[in-house]
């Protein structure tokens, strides 16, 4: 059977949410007329999460559900519920009702009618402390400046994507956050975003700390280097390199003149300073073309080293 609509729903001890959140989510779906399907992914819950996903699909068979063995993390859940998703258009959103399912038919709009490849949401008007709303202004604003993608909140649990996008991404560690930015490498650039309801969180507390702006800016730094740079390590490496011996060897230049031309009586080259950052510059440089020369050995016995994104085909048989 077609599908219209995958609504994709990672959680971890969200009981007391589901049945309200299923409910909703159900009752707007049915008033848009479109086949769906919700795929609860349950990331290790400790409560009664799993007993109360296998409650509700007894009522509604649109319900699927997985349950994994311990934690992994929301960058897993999402990538095996993309990997499970049969709609056209896929949609995730977090399980705490802090997004608002009544978003849902103007995010399927946006995708099948618009032809976006991606909606980001926008809680334009955040129910959080300060000491989350700051922190995620921030990283935001360094997030849109290092990728260039301009969403004003990157990390929105509510979004909404074409089905040939989540097909053609992986998800891993803890990228959930830098979906658009995974998506952007793989060559879908039709991405925007939408102001979306945010609502007070009802039941539980929050499962991140303020370490996930440390790990997202590192997650950030590794994911566009492998996006610009994951096929060709050495172009960013030997760069570096070249850049570095060269400001080495311009500084044994010039005390080498100024040892033999100017400064005869001076004390020893070995005894400068001067040549101490030569020697440095040179062994970093150096480091810097083995750090390339391993990553190119690495990229090329990859098993995705020629697997690259292919648009459309035209008159091939297969």
């Amino acid at each position: 059977m077609k599908i219209d609509l995958s609504i994709i729903i990672p959680l971890y001890n969200e009981t007391e949410s589901l049945e309200e959140l299923s409910s909703w989510i159900h009752k707007v779906v049915q008033e848009s007329k479109l086949k769906y399907e919700i795929v609860f992914i349950d990331d290790g819950s400790t409560d009664n999460s799993w007993a109360t996903i296998n409650s509700l699909q007894k009522r509604n068979n649109n319900i699927k559900g997985l349950s994994f063995r311990r934690n992994y993390g929301k960058s897993a859940a999402l990538n095996v519920g993309f990997n499970m998703s049969k709609g056209d258009v896929v949609i995730t959103m977090d399980a705490d009702l802090q997004d608002s399912p009544d978003e849902i038919p103007e995010l399927y709009k946006m995708i099948k009618e618009d032809g976006f490849d991606i909606v980001s949401g926008w809680k334009k008007d955040r129910k959080d402390p300060l000491s989350k709303t700051i922190p995620t202004k921030l990283y935001n604003a360094v997030t849109r400046k290092v990728s260039g993608i301009k969403l004003h909140d990157m990390n929105c649990g509510l979004k909404a994507y074409k089905s040939i996008v989540v097909k053609n991404i992986e998800v891993y560690g803890e990228m959930h956050r830098y979906i658009p930015l995974i998506a952007k490498w793989a060559g879908f650039q039709n991405i925007t975003e939408k102001v979306v309801q945010h609502q007070a969180r009802k039941f539980g507390v929050t499962k991140f700390g303020l370490e996930r702006f440390i790990f997202g800016f590192l997650d950030l730094f590794s994911i566009t280097f492998i996006g610009k740079y994951g096929k060709r390590p050495m172009h960013l490496f030997g760069t570096l390199g070249t850049l570095v011996i060269i400001i080495g060897f311009s500084f044994l230049i010039y005390i080498g003149i100024d040892k033999i031309f100017f400064n005869k009586g001076a004390k020893l080259i070995a005894n400068r300073t001067e040549f101490y950052i030569a020697l440095s510059a040179i062994i970093i440089g150096v480091q810097f073309f083995l750090a390339g020369f391993l990553g190119e050995m690495l990229s090329r016995n990859s098993i995705n080293r020629n697997q690259y994104q292919i648009k459309e085909k035209l008159n091939f048989n297969d």
